[in-house]
């Protein structure tokens, strides 16, 4: 018996001893790879709950211990989160009403009012690529980038070249303080011979008091678990996927990592706050603290933490979550306490006749780290999705479509009319991939047909509506919401960030998005390339999923 079949033979609970039965006589051989490399982090999850429970005594006496194993799985239908509340928010139309409606966000998260000509959609890779490579050129105090990895391609090190240009003007005397941090996931940016790493390396030797780069390590990956899964797949555990672009006072929030793809033809969200000083300061410090929280890379290639910072796998577990916990919600409990200042200050001002100024718009950061006990954003999302009542109108994207049971059953409750779109499986960033990889396309379609036949289930096919995104020779990896209300033609709310709304985004990953309460209309160019779902859809030769592939989904769709 080979060693996957050895895993599986393992019986932590009947229902693995069920599927293996089950897919040992429907699946080709190539399932025992799949489950050495992919399935063997959700065994060795199951064995971890375990591991844990014996070993939690030792822990508390001792502290860390390098045989304790990181919990995983959390619970497999979790209730969802009570939502934030506030009394008259419904009801209301027009500037004041909105600012009424979403009043209730500012009292969790710092909310910032800017110039609504200051914020710019941007709709392509390739505009995207040149607007952060101008203003690399062009920043005078600082650049900050957050990233789950910088690819190394020619279009990169072009990047890494325009951060070695303005460096260099810097110490010509142009522009003396400039600053340069990056903020990467270890594992994603530590894979391969060639890596993130070794592209940021040479700036760093060269420029290391003006240079940092910041590697986060989830908790989770530890001990006996860190040894187990392959390189590969080891970022399915949990990364830093937060992606912000920071350039003096100009911010780009996406969804887009530092890659040639992302660059060229991958579609994703991209929006722009130019000039936007307290909310570029929001981000600053944001993915400072969580830097300060990771491993700093060295100029000769090693890692190391920061004085008097917990260890994120040789700590202990719970002390690092918690040490991490108040660092970065010190940044947006100081950031929400001094915008409660000058709101108050404003209102006064106005009250006295003062005439107000061009802020128009409301912008909210929202936060999601569960491994580190922050989950402002899932809270804030489930409270959208409930005041979402008939009438009201939302448009969902997600490239990866893997709703959490929490928001499936929000959207599927009876409440608001909603238009979520995904990507084809030709679309998908999966397709065409060697390997196991290559079926990943085919377990979205599982999913989303799940997902339909629910909705077919409950006759809700007049208010929910799934569609597929398609372009030939992309990829697609947009994700947000756009909130209409009744009789709207345009948006009143829009989501843009990194979160997916599935598992990994809620439970796994480190994810920020911002809430712009505003007008915008850049929805309509993305479902302009889509086709609505039905259930025909599901029955063209390309969405045939394998016998294996549907048995194996449940159990490794927490992963991806």
């Amino acid at each position: 018996m080979c060693s996957a079949d050895v895993l599986v033979s393992f019986q932590f609970a009947d229902k693995v001893g069920l599927i293996e039965t089950a897919v040992m006589m429907a699946a080709p051989k190539s399932w025992r790879r799949l489950v050495y490399s992919v399935y063997t982090p959700v065994l060795t999850g199951l064995f971890t709950r375990i591991s844990d429970r014996l070993f939690r005594t030792r822990n508390r006496r001792r502290g860390s211990s390098v045989l304790l194993l990181a919990p995983l799985l959390a619970e497999a239908d979790p209730s969802p989160l009570p939502v934030f509340r506030s009394p008259g928010s419904t009801g209301v139309q027009g500037t004041d009403g909105l600012r009424a409606r979403f009043r209730w966000m500012a009292e969790h998260v710092p909310a910032f009012k800017v110039p609504g000509t200051h914020i710019h959609i941007l709709t392509s890779p390739d505009q995207f690529y040149h607007t952060m490579k101008a203003r690399i050129k062009t920043a005078k105090r600082r650049v900050v980038m957050a990233s789950l990895y910088l690819g190394t391609g020619p279009l990169e090190q072009e990047l890494v070249d325009c951060m070695q240009e303005a460096l260099e003007r810097s110490q010509e005397g142009d522009n003396p303080d400039l600053q340069v941090s990056i903020l990467l996931d270890y594992t994603r940016g530590s894979r391969g011979q060639t890596n993130s790493r070794t592209m940021l390396l040479p700036l760093l030797q060269q420029y290391s008091s003006q240079m940092r780069v910041s590697l986060y390590h989830t908790p989770d990956l530890r001990g006996l678990l860190r040894l187990l899964v392959p390189q590969r797949f080891n970022e399915t555990i949990g990364v830093q996927h937060i992606k912000a672009y920071l350039f003096d006072d100009d911010l780009i929030i996406s969804g887009a990592n530092l890659s040639d793809s992302y660059f060229t033809n991958r579609q994703d969200r991209y929006v722009l706050l130019e000039n936007c000083g307290e909310v570029a300061d929001f981000f600053s410090d944001l993915v400072g603290a969580v830097g300060d929280v990771s491993l700093q890379l060295q100029t000769d290639n090693s890692v190391s933490m920061m004085y008097g910072m917990v260890h994120p796998y040789r700590g202990n577990r719970d002390d690092f979550s918690a040490s991490a916990r108040k660092h970065i919600m010190e940044v947006v409990n100081t950031a929400r306490a001094r915008q409660h200042i000058a709101e108050s200050e404003r209102l006064v001002r106005e009250s006295e006749g003062e005439e107000g100024g061009k802020e128009d718009t409301w912008v909210f950061p929202l936060v999601q780290m569960k491994p580190l006990g922050i989950q402002v954003d899932e809270q804030v999302t489930q409270r959208l999705l409930t005041d979402a009542g008939p009438g009201a109108t939302v448009f969902l994207t997600s490239g990866y479509f893997n709703l959490t049971r929490a928001y499936m059953s929000l959207v599927l409750g009876l409440g608001a009319d909603y238009r979520i779109l995904t990507a084809s499986p030709e679309v998908n960033g999966f397709f065409g991939a060697k390997g196991i990889a290559g079926e990943i396309p085919a377990a979205y379609i599982h999913i989303a047909r799940q997902f339909y036949s629910k909705v077919c289930q409950l006759g809700q096919q007049e208010r929910v509506h799934l569609h597929e995104y398609h372009r030939a020779q992309w990829t697609f990896h947009a994700k947000g919401l756009w909130y209409y209300l009744r009789g709207q033609v345009r948006p009143c709310l829009t989501l843009i960030g990194s979160p997916n709304f599935g598992y990994r985004s809620v439970h796994r990953d480190l994810e920020a998005q911002i809430a712009i309460v505003t007008e915008n209309q850049e929805q309509e160019m993305l479902y302009q390339r889509s086709t609505e779902v039905s259930s025909s859809t599901f029955q063209q030769p390309d969405r045939h999923v394998k016998l294996w592939v549907k048995l194996l989904t449940p159990l490794i769709k927490n992963f991806f």
